[in-house]
């Protein structure tokens, strides 16, 4: 990994904890054995004890309770989310967008997590994603995320122009860990940032197209290089 990956943000609820990990922004490296899965906006769990190849399974949640293993995942205006054990023996990253987040992909990656780890008690960490100042949504994606969640609606979900809503998807996030045991100060929410605000220093889909990079993610198991950030 570069110097450059001093530019990653980190998340003072896992750096207290030495859980080394980073949040992207445009120009933030990654450790290279880094695993990444292939996304597909679902529920699918990796758990992986040595690195492999870039996008080669599918999956949504990639963990891993192997000393030294880093796991990641990557974002446009998807939530990540990064999560550890206290103890710090298992991590996992979690992709959660709005297709995500209606499928139950962080109350999955959350149980196979407190599963590997073989402990309940957890921290997570939410990082940048859009938020509901700019993210609109139409009826359908409300219908699809009220199925799951219609009791968090009223806080993450206001009226726009007709028939659309403002959607926040980090603070949606946020509130289903917390319904799922989750400690709100163990949860860390410095990085819940709007990715759609900020062009000079995030990638977006919904602001920039098929042309919008990617932000890259990580969680390591220690011993690793610790967030310089």
């Amino acid at each position: 990994m570069s110097a450059e990956a001093a530019e990653v943000l980190c998340e003072p609820v896992l750096k207290l904890a030495g859980i080394p990990h980073g949040f992207g922004q445009r120009a933030s490296q990654v450790p290279d054995s880094t695993t990444f899965p292939k996304q597909v906006h679902g529920t699918q769990v990796l758990a992986v004890d040595r690195p492999i190849g870039p996008l080669a399974i599918e999956a949504d949640v990639v963990l891993s309770a192997t000393p030294g293993m880093s796991v990641g995942i990557v974002t446009a205006d998807c939530v990540p989310i990064l999560a550890a054990s206290r103890d710090a023996r298992a991590v996992a990253a979690i992709h959660a967008g709005w297709r995500g987040l209606a499928a139950g992909v962080i109350e999955a990656g959350i149980d196979a997590l407190r599963a590997a780890a073989g402990a309940p008690g957890l921290l997570c960490a939410i990082g940048p994603s859009a938020r509901g100042c700019c993210y609109e949504v139409d009826d359908p994606v409300r219908k699809g995320l009220a199925e799951r969640y219609a009791r968090l609606l009223d806080e993450v979900l206001r009226p726009g122009r007709p028939g659309h809503y403002l959607l926040d998807l980090p603070l949606l996030a946020t509130r289903i860990i917390q319904t799922i045991g989750v400690e709100s100060t163990r949860i860390g929410i410095e990085n819940r940032v709007c990715t759609l605000c900020d062009p000079g220093r995030f990638e977006s889909y919904r602001r920039d197209g098929v042309s919008a990079g990617r932000l890259r993610h990580f969680i390591s198991v220690p011993p690793a290089i610790p967030c310089q950030g």
